[in-house]
């Protein structure tokens, strides 16, 4: 994701339009949204022609008295002006509703529709852009961001398009009352958008870094709640709360002046204001003294500069949420445009009974350019084979399955399976074949047989006890108040970490895949639970391809195939017993877990 600090305005520019392209397909909406605009406008452009009407119908006829002037009032003309100047306002009214309720309802459609398509975005992206991009700041988008559009977009579309509608309806009307006064209030119009574009540059840039901080810190905020035990267990609290104090530091600042440069406007605005009403009033006086304006006509005038002038205020005071709100939608963009996984044109199909033959030839791969991880990899698995993968931290070991599930593609060389290569078959088809239980468990909010199922939803309940039962969980999933029927989360403690790690067995036994990749999946139980585990992964690795990564080497002597590695290349391969008397690498590394066990 690029940094918010270094946009330029003319993305600003391009997330307008974009932004404004959602309002393409409710072209009906949109005219009688504009419709009830105008009439809603209405009332303003023309009310204070009626109020200098009754003005003028109060003062037009006079005569002079001992006791000074004496008025005589057309109360017939008053009252059809002052019932038509009634109706426009209730007409005003409801159609001022009608516009808010037409465009709130486009607004809510076009948020619907955004949240719809992050969601379906997140299911297309490859795993490097989740490696990369912090989670904490991927949820502001997706949810703090859109919720900024969603809020202001209503407020700020409506706000503009009135204010725009009674701008160009007073104008006209203060050009037909008097030409000069009109130029003196255009003179005030030129230096308002001005004020307006100087303001608003500075305004720009921080309420885009404000967009940014606030997502360094729900993502800072999650890390820390995910990580309390730890943070805790080395008295890392003080070091946490001094970070947060930076990034809520920087939030504040840039909260700050963003704020202070856009509330410059409104006051500025108002001096403005005040200072052409008063040249208005003298210059608007001095023409009615000498008769060549009619006090109506003036008072009329003085309120057009109000009508004229508060709209501009209102556009420059709307400008802080424009901002808000472009650089919400510019973030969203953003993500939306994220390069995606590549659909593979006319993918090959995989056999329908697959062997489990697996080859990989002269394998080349980096995550980033100039960085190879695993250089020159070959390997031939043969079917139903038990394929242990060993080596230090680093050696490449979690790549390769990734590499095999393709949830990253190979620089060069090839994958093959049951001899069709997997750069040629859709990835939906290539990790259809695998049942995978990793390190870090994963389950999700719903009952325990909602997720045992996940990878097989149309499984029977009696399908689920049998998988449950292999995995060594049928036992503990009764004791608990609702048995398969208990919620569990990832988050709640109502259940370990080890019988999470057994629930994530189950549900790789349930799903019955040809392959199997096992990544450290017996890392979170205990010794005993870990030997009853180990038989039922023998069970369940019986007739398949299995991949296991470990870095306890007793859970691996039985393994058809070691593969050790080091630097993203195989350095010894074998059997368990044939690799203990070559007194290689791996004859070290067992010894000395041997040896530590028996401290």
């Amino acid at each position: 994701m690029r940094d918010n600090k270094n946009m330029k305005p003319k993305n600003i520019v391009k997330s307008l339009l974009r932004l404004l392209s959602y309002f393409k397909q409710y072209k009906v909406s949109l005219f009688f949204f504009v419709l009830a605009v105008i009439i809603s406008a209405f009332s303003t452009i023309v009310s204070p022609q009626l109020i200098g009407d009754i003005i003028n119908a109060i003062s037009a006829n006079f005569e002079i008295t001992q006791n000074g002037i004496k008025f005589i009032p057309d109360f017939a003309k008053i009252t059809s002006l002052a019932i038509m100047l009634l109706a426009i306002c209730i007409a005003s009214g409801l159609f001022g509703y009608l516009q808010n309720w037409l465009m709130a309802n486009m607004v809510q459609d076009i948020v619907f529709k955004m949240r719809e398509q992050t969601s379906s975005k997140i299911s297309r992206l490859p795993l490097s852009f989740l490696d990369k991009n912090k989670t904490g700041d991927t949820v502001s988008i997706i949810t703090n961001d859109i919720e900024t559009i969603s809020d202001n977009l209503v407020e700020s579309v409506n706000q503009i398009l009135f204010s725009v509608t009674v701008i160009i309806g007073v104008a006209v009307m203060m050009v037909k009352i008097n030409l000069e006064m009109s130029l003196i209030a255009g003179v005030t119009a030129i230096v308002a958008v001005g004020l307006i574009a100087i303001v608003t540059k500075f305004t720009q840039i921080y309420f885009l870094s404000l967009q940014g901080t606030t997502g360094k810190i729900n993502a800072f905020t999650e890390e820390m709640l995910s990580n309390h035990e730890i943070i805790k267990s080395y008295n890392g609290e003080e070091d946490s709360v001094n970070k947060f104090k930076a990034i809520n530091n920087e939030m504040f600042s840039n909260s700050w002046k963003s704020q202070f440069f856009g509330g410059l406007i409104y006051p500025l605005m108002g001096l403005i204001r005040n200072i052409s009403r008063l040249v208005i009033a003298l210059i608007g006086g001095l023409k009615a003294i000498n008769g060549q304006m009619s006090v109506g006509d003036v008072s009329a005038f003085i309120q057009y500069m109000g009508s004229f002038t508060q709209p501009l205020a209102q556009i420059a005071n709307s400008m802080t949420v424009i901002q808000t709100t472009l650089a919400a939608s510019e973030r969203v963009f953003n993500f939306l445009d994220a390069e995606e996984e590549k659909e593979e044109e006319n993918a090959e199909k995989m056999p329908k009974n697959i062997k489990g033959h697996v080859e990989f030839s002269k394998v080349n791969f980096s995550y980033s350019p100039n960085k190879p991880v695993i250089t020159n990899f070959s390997a031939t698995i043969q079917p139903n084979s038990n394929v242990a993968i060993v080596g230090p931290t680093g050696a490449g070991k979690t790549t390769i399955v990734n590499l095999l599930m393709r949830f990253y593609d190979i620089d060069s060389g090839k994958i093959k399976i049951d001899g069709v290569d997997t750069s040629k078959v859709s990835r939906r088809d290539i990790r259809s074949l695998f049942g995978m239980v990793l390190q870090d468990t994963w389950l999700f909010n719903g009952t325990i047989e909602e997720n045992l199922k996940y990878g097989k939803p149309d499984a029977t309940h009696e399908e689920v006890v049998v998988a449950a039962k292999a995995a060594h969980a049928d036992h503990f999933i009764r004791t608990l108040p609702e048995g398969y029927n208990t919620i569990i989360s990832q988050d709640v403690d109502n259940i370990s970490s080890g019988e999470k790690q057994l629930l994530t067995i189950a549900r790789a036994i349930l799903a019955d895949s040809p392959m199997l990749i096992l990544d450290e999946a017996t890392s979170s139980v205990d010794t005993r639970t870990e030997a009853a585990i180990q038989s039922a992964m023998d069970n369940l690795a019986h007739g398949r391809t299995s991949f296991v990564i470990a870095h306890r080497l007793s859970t691996i002597r039985n393994a058809d195939l070691i593969l050790v590695m080091d630097k993203g290349n195989i350095i010894e391969q074998g059997t368990h017993d044939e690799l203990l008397k070559i007194k290689g690498h791996y004859s070290a590394l067992y010894n000395s877990q041997f040896a530590s066990s028996l401290e």
